[in-house]
């Protein structure tokens, strides 16, 4: 049996490198992770546009908001894996 993947949202825009960026960091961990990618374009949604456009690109994992701007390889995989329950929280180590 599988596990459910992951459903990475990533709020994004045309002209924006830094979503280039995260994009190609989660296709790449997506042929070793079950991970679903959903790319939300906010141009031309009012709404998105004055929630997002200052913090691009913004990811969120099964709905919960997980980075904006720039994150590391190594803290991407981190948070896919701790949504796919591999790890405790952070704040549960203890």
């Amino acid at each position: 049996m599988s596990e459910p993947p992951v459903v990475a949202t990533l709020y994004s825009a045309a002209g924006c490198h830094l979503c280039l960026e995260m994009r190609a960091q989660l296709d790449a961990l997506a042929e070793e992770l079950p991970l679903r990618l959903e790319v939300i374009d906010i141009a031309g949604d009012a709404e998105l546009e004055a929630r997002y456009r200052q913090e691009l690109p913004v990811l969120l994992l099964n709905g919960r908001k997980a980075a904006k701007h720039r994150i590391s390889d190594a803290a991407l995989r981190d948070r896919v894996e701790r949504a796919l329950g591999r790890r405790r929280p952070w704040w549960r180590l203890r």
